[in-house]
């Protein structure tokens, strides 16, 4: 029998439609955890007429008798979460200490982060730039290894405490700040202001969860793990240093989330029919030409969280599998199948060519210098959008979606043919509980 808790991988570098099937999988959920990365992740999800995009708060919110987690993996934004929980609560959606738990452990991204984001990036020269958010995720991540100038959520709970280390620290970086930068001096009274107040609208929410997710492993309770970031972008096991600052694969979870790594459960791992990126960094399948247009035009490809049009190529089945080895992908769930429609031709890397050697082994210190050996398919020019079985694909499409299964060396489970919620097919998955 399948095991009951289930994690969702991006399998790429991000973007690959996660928010959809985290919330069509939350519905069999008793718990949504996100375990890594903070508010540069950016979930967009349609229910009918209605389009959500969510970045720290977990895509159960969206779905009855859920309790969400953000858990101390997540370096969490309390500005950031606050503004998100007003939009999403005018919108009708409940947010509550019933069913929004913080781990009291999660680390603070403070306004300094995000300051020293800004800074450090410009410091740099065009070749050496990470592209980043700009979220304070790196300098966050950074402070928490180097502890002595961290704050964590829990600090919300102790106001006296709370504004003692926001002074403290505040100076050190206003300080070093100006000395590095030639910066403006950071309002400490200013964010102290600020994060009191966030204190008393967040810290109902905040608590040991941990020891939740501990308890609901003991009794069996289902659980979904969340990713943020795609595989290519793990600060470990990406292609660094153009990646994000924390782990993001399923290798992050039992440290991102306080649960032993049997309860992991069956990992999905996310995939684009297509492959995009946002920033600098390699890209071996990269078309910077009409048919990398007509992917991001097609595909909506602009950034939800930055809104910053992504690069697009093909699919890269070396790289995926790599990714797939790596976190223990059971099974794929191949998104956006329909922006290929109207392409008379589909190409996807099979092998790269790196000095004149042929390889299909992904090695992210090599790509710089990948060339890539392409597949070519036949497209379709049916509209898919419809479909509701996999035997309504025309079948190009059908041909593909196995050629991907081959390639990978998993199967399909689930398949996009569209936005909206309910334009998802059910193919070889063997996930309980799925209609």
């Amino acid at each position: 029998m399948a095991p009951s808790n289930v994690a969702v991988i991006g399998l790429q570098w991000g973007d690959e439609g996660k928010g959809k099937i985290v919330d069509a999988l939350a519905r069999r959920s008793k718990y949504v955890v996100r375990f890594c990365g903070g508010a540069n992740a950016g979930h967009t999800v349609l229910i009918g007429q209605d389009k959500f995009i969510l970045h720290l708060i977990p895509c159960g919110v969206l779905s009855e008798r859920v309790t969400n987690i953000i858990g101390n993996g997540v370096v969490f934004d309390p500005v950031g979460a606050s503004e998100e929980i007003s939009e999403l609560t005018s919108r009708g959606v409940h947010i509550g200490p019933d069913n929004l738990k913080i781990s009291a452990n999660a680390h603070m991204v403070m306004p300094w982060h995000k300051q020293a984001d800004v800074l450090i990036e410009q410091s740099l020269s065009e070749g050496s730039k990470i592209g980043t958010t700009a979220r304070g995720i790196g300098p966050c991540y950074a402070d928490k290894a180097n502890r002595s100038s961290a704050l964590r959520v829990g600090d919300l709970l102790d106001t006296k405490r709370l504004t003692e280390r926001i002074r403290q620290v505040g100076a050190a970086k206003s300080r070093a700040f100006q000395a590095l930068y030639d910066a403006e001096p950071i309002d400490v009274e200013a964010i102290v202001s600020s994060y009191t107040e966030l204190a008393g609208k967040l810290s109902d929410m905040v608590c040991n969860t941990g020891a939740i997710l501990r308890r609901a492993v003991r009794d069996g309770e289902r659980m979904l793990f969340e990713g943020g970031q795609g595989s290519m972008l793990d600060i470990d096991h990406g292609t660094y240093p153009f990646v994000t600052s924390s782990p993001v694969t399923a290798c992050g979870i039992p440290t991102g989330a306080g649960i032993p790594p049997s309860a992991v459960g069956q990992v999905v791992g996310l995939i684009k029919a297509y492959t995009t990126r946002v920033g600098a960094g390699p890209f071996p399948t990269e078309q910077d030409n009409e048919t990398g247009e007509y992917l991001r035009e097609r595909g909506k490809e602009y950034g939800a969280t930055t809104g910053r049009p992504r690069r697009c190529g093909w699919f890269d089945a070396v790289a995926v599998r790599y990714a797939a080895d790596i976190s223990g992908v059971a099974e794929l769930a191949l998104s956006l199948l329909d922006v290929l429609t109207g392409l008379d031709e589909i190409k996807v890397c099979t092998a790269y060519r790196i000095g004149g050697r042929k390889t299909d082994e992904f090695d992210p210190a090599e790509m710089s210098a990948a060339e890539c050996e392409y597949e070519s398919l036949p497209g379709w020019s049916e509209d898919i959008c419809q479909c509701k079985r996999f035997e309504d694909l025309p079948e190009p499409a059908r041909n593909y979606v196995n050629r991907i299964e081959s390639m990978v060396g998993r199967r399909v489970g689930f398949i996009s043919v569209g936005p909206e919620r309910e334009q998802t097919i059910v193919h070889n998955s063997r996930i309980e509980g799925l209609k």
